[in-house]
């Protein structure tokens, strides 16, 4: 059983080789980590407007274009998407005095498969922490399971007069799958 679903996973990336996919899978982690560095900076009160909208900007690069992030909270059973951008404005207008915001135990949960279009999709999973502080000693604390998925396709670029083809990592939607205390 195992043999064959090995078997599966490797055509399904057939003109990636193991060394090339592990790269792949490596900078799809890094740019996952990058990501959760930029949220806990635009997220915290202490950082200055101009800096946080320059680390918005870094952060929205790593994403395709049109992608959104899922929001959620313990007093609702309703996830709302925002576009990138919208969320990074919302993180940074919390009504907190103090937000503290980690991501731990970030993983792949489904191998990368190709596309018709010839793109690879994957998904990596990441648990958030969040926890916002008000001077008046009001506190909201939430763990969220997230789904982010990962696109991985060919692309060209010019170096000296020389077409020079990559493989590139973009992150596209986030996903709320579960929220707890």
């Amino acid at each position: 059983m195992l043999v064959a679903m090995m078997g599966t996973a490797m055509a399904q990336t057939a003109d990636i080789s193991p060394r090339r996919k592990q790269a792949i899978d490596s900078l799809a982690l890094e740019k996952v980590k990058d990501l959760s560095k930029y949220i806990s900076i635009i997220g915290d009160k202490k950082t200055a407007y101009s800096e946080a909208v320059r680390v918005m900007d870094r952060a929205e690069e790593l994403f395709a274009p049109d992608s959104e992030m899922g929001v959620s909270s313990l007093s609702s059973t309703e996830i709302n998407y925002y576009k990138v951008r919208k969320y990074f404005e919302r993180l940074m207008a919390l009504n907190y005095d103090k937000v503290n915001i980690k991501w731990y135990d970030i993983h792949y949960i489904s191998d990368l498969e190709r596309q018709p279009d010839g793109r690879y999709v994957g998904v990596i999973t990441v648990y958030q922490r969040f926890e916002g502080t008000s001077d008046d000693g009001m506190t909201y604390k939430d763990t969220t399971k997230k789904d982010i998925t990962i696109y991985v396709e060919r692309k060209k670029t010019q170096i000296s007069g020389r077409t020079i083809e990559f493989w590139d990592v973009m992150l596209g939607d986030i996903r709320v799958t579960e929220t707890s205390a």
